[in-house]
């Protein structure tokens, strides 16, 4: 077996050479950079599985040096660390693809651990990183609408992982199109003539998920009249979608770990256990790296379940295929509805496609079926547009000159999208945390609480004040 390549990057020598003492006495090879521009100069020239990073660097700092290392060798895990820890930081590099954060002074057995960690997810993620990128196979895909960049290279990344038996993890916003993605992966693997079971962890009570998931016996439970099988077992030889895993409670998430871990089940009320040969993909719309380091979601079983992570673009990131989604969806609800829109005017596609869209392809969708409905004929002009699309909201929150229309304009409406705006920019600058919002915003927590009920404004799925 190859002995592991592990590079370390610090502008602090006795650091570097400390750290880099440890490892090549566990048996690592290991490489040194005095910073991120040096680190990725050497990485060049070497083939390296692991980058362990400090933050706080001359020249190419750590966040910076993450960036752009995931962008040209994505399949490199890194760890970083720094004596200046905080939220933010942290939230920031565990975006950027950090896969975990340590504070210094760490501990060794500590750093060994997730060194070891590291390299066993680098290890079962490279397998469906091998071959070249090619989209083979766009007829599975045209469930997904995009010609953008980062979509071309979604369905590159669909298409590798498909043909493995890999758990996937997709992170995306609520409306972006996450089951669409795991239909899609299992549609194009081994196990597309089997079943592909989908199961939202949010929608089923608590108390019912457990016999809802594994399945149980005559007289388990109260109202248990008849043995019944669970998800699991009716993707067997499948592929089983857990959707918004990280609403699953605790004690869940060790009977799924245990699952996963060794592939057999114990139904609610059961004495044998079964055997399963399932495929999970996860998806969620919370950050699950901040959940990690919170202790609301379990460290081992999100190891587990991100062996292969997929995040999907929010619609804002994906202006190129708006006009593309807009017309696909008027083509489609014409067809059903059995209307004869022609088609959106320029002011209305320059509108729709500078709008920020905090549903995603979802409000979109939506917004083009009401439209079609109450249209029904002609041209889709401004006049066609619900208020809340007129009010210029994403060229005021870019800085950009707001052109009165001629037929006027609604200013309270356009000063109350701008302040919503800021409100859940601030939300998610805090990850959800209200008194830190407040605090960006220059408010009192209580002044924003009452806001956040007035306006029964939504952060992700969660509607706040909880």
């Amino acid at each position: 077996m190859e002995t592991p390549r592990i590079m370390i990057a610090d502008d602090d020598k006795k650091t570097r050479d400390f750290v880099a003492a440890f490892l090549s006495y566990k048996g690592y090879h290991v490489f040194q950079a005095f910073d991120g521009q040096d680190a990725l100069q050497k990485i060049e020239l070497n083939d390296v599985q692991m980058v362990i990073t400090d933050i706080m660097m001359p020249r190419v700092n750590g966040l910076e040096f993450i960036k752009q290392l995931k962008s040209i060798r994505p399949e490199i895990v890194t760890i970083a660390y720094s004596a200046f820890a905080n939220h933010e930081m942290t939230a920031n590099l565990l975006k950027a693809g950090a896969f975990f954060y340590l504070e210094k002074p760490f501990n060794l057995e500590e750093l060994e651990t997730h060194v070891k960690r590291g390299l066993e997810h680098q290890a079962l993620q490279s397998k469906s990183f091998r071959s070249k990128p090619c989209i083979k196979n766009r007829a599975l895909l045209n469930n997904i609408i995009g010609e953008s960049e980062k979509m071309l290279s979604l369905f590159e990344m669909v298409e590798k992982v498909a043909t493995s038996d890999s758990t996937v993890l997709i992170q995306g916003e609520s409306g972006t199109g996450k089951e669409l993605v795991a239909r899609a992966i299992h549609d194009l693997s081994n196990r597309a003539s089997k079943n592909f079971v989908a199961v939202n962890c949010a929608a089923i009570p608590d108390e019912l998920l457990e016999s809802e998931l594994f399945g149980h016996v005559k007289g388990s439970f109260t109202g248990a009249v008849a043995t019944r099988i669970g998800r699991f077992e009716m993707a067997d030889k499948g592929t089983l979608f857990l959707d918004e895993i990280g609403d699953m409670k605790a004690n869940l998430q060790v009977k799924l770990l245990r699952v996963l871990q060794s592939r057999e089940l114990e139904p609610v009320g059961a004495t044998r256990s079964k055997k399963v040969d399932v495929r999970i993909i996860a998806a969620t719309n919370q950050n699950l790296d901040q959940m990690v380091v919170s202790k609301a979601f379990r460290e081992d079983l999100y190891y587990r379940l991100s062996v292969i992570p997929i995040v999907l673009p929010p619609l804002r990131e994906r202006e190129a295929d708006i006009g593309l989604l807009l017309n696909s969806f008027l083509e489609k609800f014409n067809k059903s509805k059995q209307r004869k829109v022609q088609g959106f005017d320029k002011q209305v596609m320059e509108i729709l496609t500078n709008y920020e869209w905090p549903g995603n392809v979802r409000e979109l969708e939506n917004l083009v079926e009401r439209l079609v409905i109450i249209k029904g004929n002609g041209v889709l002009t401004f006049q066609d547009l619900p208020e809340k699309y007129r009010g210029g909201r994403s060229a005021i929150s870019r800085g950009e000159q707001v052109t009165l229309p001629e037929d006027g304009f609604c200013l309270n409406s356009a000063v109350e999208e701008f302040e919503n705006r800021l409100i859940l920019q601030a939300l998610e600058k805090s990850g959800g945390n209200k008194k830190e919002a407040a605090e960006l915003l220059n408010l009192k927590r209580t002044t924003l609480i009452e806001k956040l009920k007035k306006k029964k404004l939504v952060y992700g799925e969660t509607p706040f004040p909880p």
